[in-house]
């Protein structure tokens, strides 16, 4: 293998420095002609965007929740009591095959008409079948006996009306709940701490009562302090009185 000088060798680098200059000054890769159009075309594409964020409703009421209309739909949905991240994305199909509604389009763009077929989709989740049963949040109901899933105030009343129950039955669920405990068996030992805790109550009591205990002994000690002085002039007074 030939040897390359330092000479060659300083040369390639300052071809390769110019190179990258000239690629960070023309847009990379591309030519500056090539690099403007892509900057009109961006500028075209946040102008077309803005236009269309004109429009949109600012708070949007999705199934009874105020909802901000620059959100997306799916992004949207998570803000619904009962929907979380693993259920958006089924609703958001459903929504999409139902109502022809995009999952990205943003909620503020949607019609009162459009809001209300939503409203009643997500009001009747356990109807489709495109939800597992695993995923309902009310699975053989009390009362009816099915697979229902509830959202916003129903779920929240259902809950309540659920820890009740538990509480009227007086079952060990209902006894933790009565007493403010935890419900599903964990530690309580450092942890979940209501009201004073017993062992700060008790050191409280001890150090103020050891205090009490101190104040008395020093008062007691001041009064003391006077006859011990009197005392071994009273023992030098009676041998005197004897001689005589």
């Amino acid at each position: 293998m030939a040897k390359v000088s330092k000479k060659e060798k300083k040369e390639t680098k300052d071809a390769e420095k110019a190179a990258s200059v000239d690629e960070s000054v023309h847009g990379g890769k591309k030519g500056g002609k090539e690099a403007g159009i892509d900057k009109t075309a961006k500028a075209a594409k946040k102008a077309a965007v803005a236009a269309t964020e004109e429009g949109l409703r600012g708070i949007v009421r999705l199934a009874g929740k105020d909802v901000r209309g620059g959100l997306r739909l799916k992004r949207a949905l998570t803000h619904v009591r009962g929907i979380g991240h693993s259920l958006s994305g089924p609703v958001a199909d459903i929504l999409s095959r139902e109502l022809s509604l995009s999952p990205d389009v943003k909620v503020g763009s949607f019609s009162d008409e459009q809001i209300e077929k939503i409203d009643a989709v997500l009001n009747s989740l356990h109807n489709y079948k495109d939800i597992p049963e695993y995923m309902l949040n009310r699975r053989k109901d009390k009362d009816s006996g099915k697979n229902l899933h509830i959202i916003m105030n129903d779920l929240e009343f259902a809950n309540r009306q659920d820890v009740e129950g538990e509480k009227k039955m007086y079952t060990w669920k209902g006894y933790r709940h009565a007493y403010g405990q935890k419900v599903r068996g964990q530690k309580t030992r450092n942890t979940g701490r209501t009201g004073m805790s017993l062992g700060v109550l008790r050191k409280t009591i001890l150090a103020a009562g050891a205090a009490a205990k101190a104040a008395e002994g020093g008062r007691g000690g001041g009064a003391g302090a006077p006859a011990a002085a009197a005392s071994p002039a009273a023992a030098a007074a009676k041998p005197a009185a004897e001689k005589k």
